[in-house]
């Protein structure tokens, strides 16, 4: 059998395990937070199959989402022919996140948040179930046990004790490139679509989270993904398995025409990496990262004036700046 048709059987078998497993654990009505990453996708759309109109899915606009990322969202899902709710949190995740700066506090604060978001839909649709695309290394680098906490993710680490719903996760032993797999196989269209931090922008938001740092942040994210888009269509580079920017909190004096400027930093960041456990990073031409750097300071003038890329492997960073 060739290497293709043996990924497609295993990927068929994952799914098939996935839905029969959820169709033994959810005897009720259950709810599945659906950010639009691939992960959240095949939860959802792997629950839909297994339990139909049991499953309630909802999606949360926290105010850190990428540029036109809720519009993108419920596009797909229509796609997919499932019923999405999206609930405009935004207020609230600003204002629990007010003055907060330190990575891990952020998560934890996201993290009971979405569960309050989702306890308060909860009371709506009655369910008894919560249903998370959690991945082997979201519980891996969440520490526990010998391990060591590399950094909380929200559906994990960041989870208050107090939840009062029964968590289920069909992906829980799964690798991203796996994931990817089964994307493929039930025909989620989005399945190439480059990963995004459950905690969105605040993690690549360093320092002190106001909308206008995020909005910034927002802006640069596009920048870089178009320019880099557009070198992987001329052929010029090969596509980033992620690719961002981040807002760093060093600001430096900088120059526009004549005037002095005392502006922060974005670090553009992508790598090539196949399950996120360790990453490479890309080498993208100078060029492309010229015209980033110049779209970036004249796009944010006044509040960006230096952008920087970073060229460190996973480890010892790690993909993500937060």
């Amino acid at each position: 059998m060739s290497r293709y048709g043996g990924e497609v059987l295993q990927a068929q078998m994952l799914v098939d395990e996935a839905v029969e497993a959820l169709q033994a654990q959810i005897d009720d009505t259950a709810i599945i937070a659906c950010s639009g990453g691939i992960d959240s996708t095949v939860a959802a759309v792997l629950a839909h199959s297994a339990v139909g109109s049991l499953l309630h899915c909802v999606y949360v606009d926290t105010g850190l989402m990428r540029k036109d990322e809720s519009e993108e969202v419920a596009g797909m899902f229509g796609d997919l022919s499932i019923e999405l709710k999206v609930v405009d949190a935004s207020e609230r995740f600003f204002s629990h996140l007010e003055g907060v700066t330190e990575p891990e506090e952020k998560r934890m604060v996201i993290g009971e948040q979405f569960i309050r978001v989702f306890e308060e839909e909860q009371s709506t649709c009655g369910a008894k179930y919560l249903v998370q695309g959690t991945i082997a290394p979201d519980w891996i680098e969440s520490g526990g046990g010998e391990r060591d906490v590399i950094k909380s993710h929200h559906n994990v680490g960041g989870l208050p004790e107090d939840v009062d719903l029964v968590i289920v996760e069909p992906l829980r032993e799964l690798y991203k490139d796996e994931v990817r797999e089964m994307a493929r196989q039930i025909g989620i269209s989005s399945s190439e679509r480059q990963p995004f931090p459950g905690p969105g922008l605040a993690v690549r938001v360093l320092g002190e989270l106001t909308p206008d740092r995020v909005e910034a942040c927002r802006q640069a994210c596009h920048i870089v993904e178009t320019h880099i888009q557009g070198a992987v269509e001329e052929g010029r580079c090969d596509l980033p398995w992620q690719y961002f920017a981040a807002l760093l909190p060093v600001r430096s004096v900088g120059v526009h025409g004549d005037a002095r400027v005392h502006g922060e930093t974005v670090v553009v960041r992508a790598v090539a990496s196949l399950d996120g456990m360790s990453a490479r990073y890309s080498p993208i031409p100078h060029d492309v990262l010229a015209a980033i750097s110049t779209e970036v300071t004249n796009t944010l003038k006044g509040q960006v004036n230096r952008v920087v890329y970073d060229i460190t492997h996973k480890p010892p960073g790690t993909i993500e700046w937060e």
